[in-house]
């Protein structure tokens, strides 16, 4: 078996590309990888299998920070691209950084599986990669009001008070994944959820 030394852990941030897309509630996991990507110091990120991707380290562990530019819709052909390319053990070594409507405002949720709980995104990389045991981390961004499209609902931007909320969600993001690439899930959703 490998050590954390020699083995390659990726995170994925999905969102949607362009600046009309920038700061968008469907656009928190391109945040957090932002964020992340900042305080590693990270290189820029370069263009690869219909994404972007940079390298960074925690500790030991070496981390690959992807974006792809697929469209949320489509994120599975690029994701199913680098986790070929790099023969990622998807279980253990792949995490996918989403939004959830379905979770309060800022609520980080941890999970190993599951179905995509209508996350087109992350469906769309479960159905690429044949399976659901995949683990991610879900930010809630609340339901949409009343009378609202769920579509445009997730196009919108936070207002000032949702985003100081988000802010801390995203710090609180990146220390877990720095938290995943120092332990393991289990540890992680311990002290996470």
């Amino acid at each position: 078996m490998s050590s954390a030394d020699d083995r390659l852990k990726v995170v994925v941030g999905l969102g949607n590309p362009g600046a009309k897309y920038d700061g968008t509630r469907h656009n928190i996991g391109f945040e957090v990888l932002n964020e992340l990507s900042r305080r590693l110091a990270a290189p820029a990120p370069r263009a690869k299998f219909d994404g972007q991707l940079t390298t960074a380290t925690v500790e030991n562990q070496k981390l690959l920070l992807l974006w792809p530019l697929t469209y949320m819709n489509a994120s599975g052909r690029c994701v199913q691209a680098v986790t070929k390319f790099y023969k990622i053990n998807c279980e253990q070594d792949l995490a996918v950084i989403c939004d959830d409507l379905s979770l309060p405002l800022g609520k980080l949720r941890i999970r190993p599986k599951g179905s995509a709980g209508g996350q087109k995104g992350l469906n769309d990389i479960l159905r690429a990669l044949s399976t659901d045991c995949i683990p991610r981390f879900r930010i809630g961004i609340d339901p949409p009001p009343p009378r609202w499209d769920a579509s445009d609902y997730v196009l919108g931007r936070f207002s000032q008070d949702e985003q100081s909320v988000m802010e801390q969600t995203i710090a609180k993001t990146c220390d877990a994944i720095h938290d995943w690439c120092r332990h393991d899930l289990a540890h992680c959703m311990n002290q996470f959820n």
